[in-house]
């Protein structure tokens, strides 16, 4: 596994490449029109990315990466909290713009686990010229996002004794928390299917169905499938894009 730390603001983000693209391919990643669009993994809530590719990436053919939220895994701790799901898009973002340098760069693929499976619908609505298909499938965090609090109770969080610990007690606590109506992932949906260029933007794998998912699966643009044929939908060669 390969490492970049990428600066955003005063944060700074581990981008960890765990499989690069001739590693599926069977060639070198510099030969024209191999290397294959590049899958993004985005953590649970109170995770980090995986030392090595799921099992369910092993058909994938372009390099599969992994990105540790600010607060989580290799990525840097800021004080005091102040987490956003539009914080961890921004964070996401950050690491587009590292896979996507140019205008000739692929669109990347996002399989999300549990609350990265949330941030994957933002940013494909956000940066529908710069990601090809978002996949949402369980993992903590998933049921973070409704109508309503889950407990009218305060909750204060227990800070490490060792102030960079991760994941950070703030994140567990505020994300765990995060009150997003329905409608508001159903506007993100809307924008990936109106300028991402392709009839099916995003993909619901999970069996878990909190409000703000189960809106969206009504929703022109998303179809219910499996993970495995999810990424075999999104897994075009660059001639296919």
């Amino acid at each position: 596994m390969t490492t970049v730390i990428l600066n955003h603001v005063r944060t700074e983000l581990a981008l960890h490449e765990l499989r690069p693209a001739y590693e599926t391919l069977g060639a070198d990643p510099a030969a024209d029109g191999l290397s294959g669009r590049p899958l993004l993994l985005l953590h649970g809530l109170g995770e980090q990315t995986p030392e090595t590719p799921p099992e369910v990436t092993a058909a994938w053919p372009g390099a599969v990466w992994g990105l540790d939220f600010t607060g989580h895994g290799g990525s840097s701790v800021p004080r005091g909290g102040g987490y956003t799901a539009e914080t961890l898009m921004a964070d996401v973002d950050v690491a587009l713009a590292h896979l996507c340098p140019d205008q000739g760069s692929l669109p990347v693929t996002v399989l999300g686990r549990g609350l990265g499976g949330y941030v994957a619908l933002l940013i494909a609505g956000a940066r529908p010229e710069l990601v090809r298909g978002a996949v949402i499938t369980d993992g903590p965090g998933l049921a973070g996002g409704g109508p309503a609090p889950h407990s009218s109770a305060v909750v204060r969080a227990r800070v490490a004794s060792a102030p960079d610990t991760t994941p950070d007690p703030y994140a567990l606590v505020e994300l765990s928390r995060d009150v997003r109506p329905g409608d508001y992932a159903t506007a993100y949906v809307r924008q990936a299917v109106e300028f991402g260029g392709i009839d099916t933007p995003v993909v619901v794998a999970s069996r878990a169905r909190p409000p703000w998912l189960e809106a969206i699966t009504s929703q022109p643009g998303v179809v219910v499938e499996p993970v495995e044929a999810a990424l075999s939908r999104f897994s075009g060669r660059p001639d296919s894009v």
